[in-house]
């Protein structure tokens, strides 16, 4: 890794596979030199079942304009998404605990 920035979590997700969905545990956050993106340093999410093996892994790279896009419309996305059904607004989503 070029810069040793690295964050991880535990999530509760699916994500695509080449052939079916498969269960995500894990995502992997680093700043780092891509192996396929065609730019000098992306943010990398490395999306994984470690359980299930290295057959069970979804990465993405982005350019840093396009992860700071992503974490915008992720936000709007969950502010409005528990609005509409939940009927909580983004501080009282935040308070109770859904950002969590």
């Amino acid at each position: 890794m070029c810069s040793w920035i690295s964050e991880k979590t535990s999530i509760v997700a699916h994500g695509k596979g080449v052939s079916e969905w498969i269960p995500l545990r894990t995502a992997n956050v680093y700043y780092d030199h891509p192996a396929s993106a065609p730019l000098d340093h992306a943010l990398i999410i490395d999306f994984l079942n470690e359980a299930e093996g290295p057959g069970a892994r979804v990465a993405v790279e982005l350019s840093a304009e396009s992860a700071r896009a992503l974490v915008r419309a992720i936000e709007a996305a969950l502010a409005a998404g528990e609005y509409h059904c939940h009927g909580r607004r983004p501080a009282e989503a935040v308070r109770g605990g859904a950002y969590q």
